[in-house]
């Protein structure tokens, strides 16, 4: 579904969200850079360019319409204006083909739309558009709403800010059918919890915040987004089923505090405790997926260990 990034200060888009942007937006990276505005067209590999003090606006691909090359790599110049370029994240699956892609078709189209007429028309479209020109240097963010700033710097998704530490322990682990929800959360490590939980299950796990009886309970430890975060609570019906609160957790030869569900609501006496939901990763390639971009370093190491003092502090 893209994302795109406005930076305009001299302030730097930390290295693991831009590793972030290009983990889960693989298809390709366009760059106006706002000093010059020059546009430029890579591979979202290429992702480092942007860890610099220049401003710029970034689009990094996720291919929902249209094929997977060069040509469809935002941004796209609007008809027979060619000073005009458009980026858009988001999906209009009305527009495009299988050659092209929805972006390109609208930005074809705007062409022929007075350009007063642009944030009106784009008002109407569900997505996030960023509209350029390249004689009189200027840029516009529409539907501003949809965006989220963060030091200064806009992004149009959040899924790339991913400032929580989860552990999760069943339908979330990696091959089950919830899974699915951690797709774009970048995987810190399977470890267990700290302190010794009671947990069963009924088709799924529940776990009561009971200390000291049952297990140590195995668990993944993802990093993610607030949106995520609000995905999760909405799965769980946190706080009215289950109840998400802080524990600490042992993995990597290191000690996070996540986040973790509980049930409160249910007896666990007189039941068989269990410390690993049944698992099917004999199905699965033990790697894949969880370290797309490699294994984590020194650096983004760090930025785990701070996002884990600033959760026990809050």
């Amino acid at each position: 579904m893209c994302i795109i990034i406005v930076k305009q200060q001299s302030n730097v888009v930390p290295l693991r969200t831009l590793k972030n942007c290009a983990r889960i937006n693989r298809h390709g990276l366009g760059i106006v850079w706002l000093d010059t505005f020059e546009v430029k067209k890579y591979k979202s590999k290429d992702y480092k360019l942007l860890h610099t003090n220049r401003p710029f606006i970034a689009h990094f691909r996720l291919a929902t319409i249209g094929k997977v090359n060069k040509e469809n790599v935002h941004p796209f110049v609007c008809g027979k204006k060619q000073n005009e370029l458009l980026m858009m994240n988001g999906t209009i699956y009305n527009l495009g083909n299988q050659k092209e892609c929805d972006t390109k078709v609208l930005a074809r189209k705007l062409g022929n739309v007075p350009r007063e007429m642009w944030r009106t028309k784009l008002s109407k479209i569900d997505c996030r558009f960023v509209s350029i020109n390249t004689f009189t240097r200027t840029f516009q963010i529409y539907n501003k709403h949809l965006w989220t700033k963060r030091d200064g710097i806009w992004y149009s998704k959040d899924n790339v800010l991913q400032d929580e530490l989860v552990a999760v322990y069943g339908t979330l682990k990696r091959g089950h059918n919830n899974h699915y929800l951690l797709a774009s959360s970048t995987f810190v490590g399977r470890g267990v919890t700290a302190k010794k939980y009671p947990m069963i299950s009924r088709g799924v796990p529940f776990v009561g915040d009971v200390e000291g009886i049952g297990y140590n309970i195995n668990v993944e430890v993802y990093k993610v987004s607030q949106g995520t975060l609000s995905a999760l609570d909405s799965l769980e019906n946190h706080p009215n089923w289950y109840e998400r609160r802080k524990t600490e957790v042992h993995a990597g030869g290191r000690v996070y505090t996540c986040w973790l569900y509980f049930n409160d609501t249910i007896s666990y006496k007189n039941q068989k405790l269990i410390h690993d939901y049944e698992n099917i990763y004999s199905l699965y390639d033990e790697d894949d997926g969880l370290e797309y971009m490699g294994d984590l370093d020194e650096q983004e190491l760090e930025e785990i260990k701070r996002i884990d003092n600033e959760n026990k502090i809050k």
